[in-house]
């Protein structure tokens, strides 16, 4: 497990998975992120998949891979690049595990640095193959709500930017699995650019927000005077979720550069819809911070 810390905030992310599991307001004396068993994660790292991928598997040049939900980065250990005290690089290379469902060569770079606003994190994917890949990218950090036990998880509420947004959302099937199944329909647990938080919204599973041009999400409430915010982008897609039927009292906001598939479509990795193509000997980049509050 490495820390990190400054004088305001301190994290701890953990080598396996590169998957930040506290983030603690010094101050406060108190934790943002999710520690319980109802939902044994914290903040997976999704790469190069989000998502379920039609009978877990895809094609590529005509071959058929098996490809886990949400990809595989969570079960692979990451190295220590740096550590700097309030900045850590953690790298993933390719190797005979992941090229098990991923045979291309690749590096994915992730950092995570804490400033006064809050926490950074960096992904950087370079392709060192020589010939070109294809990735989705997600981040998925789960936050206490309420905030430091200030309300209830229905006082809580979210606020997108800009505002006078129509968000709509792709609709979810369940086969049992969660799958798109290519419609974008109303959000209808939304009154514009806001949505007031409460559990039934979740009952069939995650929502995927598909508005373009999304520049920013708050999670605040009147009972307390914490907040997060995430800045988007960088990321096409934001979703949020929280373990259905279990009233949990914490929620997923997670940047999604990618999608799951659509139920019934098994598709060929370069054509996927929403991913990343990448050239051989190129990087991409996306950056989104946590500023707490």
């Amino acid at each position: 497990m490495q820390t990190i810390e400054n004088a305001k905030f301190k994290a701890e992310i953990n080598e396996h998975g590169a998957e930040l599991t506290h983030l603690v307001n010094k101050d406060g004396n108190f934790d943002y992120m999710w520690n319980n068993d109802l939902w044994p994660k914290h903040a997976p790292v999704l790469f190069p998949a989000i998502g379920r991928s039609e009978k877990d598997s895809y094609f590529y040049n005509g071959k058929e891979y098996e490809m886990p939900q949400h990809g595989f980065a969570g079960d692979q250990d990451f190295t220590v690049t740096a550590n700097d005290g309030d900045k850590l690089t953690l790298t993933l290379t390719d190797n005979d595990a992941t090229r098990k469902f991923y045979p291309f060569a690749f590096k994915l770079e992730i950092t995570f640095s804490l400033t006064d606003a809050g926490l950074n994190f960096n992904f950087e994917v370079e392709n060192t193959d020589d010939k070109t890949l294809a990735f989705s990218l997600g981040s998925h950090p789960a936050l206490n709500v309420p905030i430091d036990g200030e309300g209830t998880f229905d006082d809580y509420q979210l606020d997108f930017e800009p505002a006078g947004l129509d968000l709509k959302q792709f609709e979810i099937v369940k086969t049992p699995n969660p799958y798109r199944d290519g419609k974008v329909v109303p959000l209808a647990a939304a009154n514009g650019s806001q949505i007031k938080l409460n559990h039934d919204m979740f009952e069939k599973g995650l929502v995927i927000i598909e508005n373009d041009g999304i520049k920013k999400v708050t999670l605040s409430s009147g009972a307390t005077s914490h907040s997060v915010s995430l800045n988007l982008d960088d990321f096409r897609y934001v979703c949020i979720w929280t373990k259905e039927g279990a009233n949990a009292p914490f929620l997923c906001i997670e940047p999604f550069q990618g999608l799951p598939d659509v139920s019934g479509h098994e598709v060929e990795l370069l054509d996927k819809e929403a991913n990343t193509k990448l050239a051989a000997g190129k990087t991409k980049t996306l950056n989104y911070t946590l500023t707490l509050k």
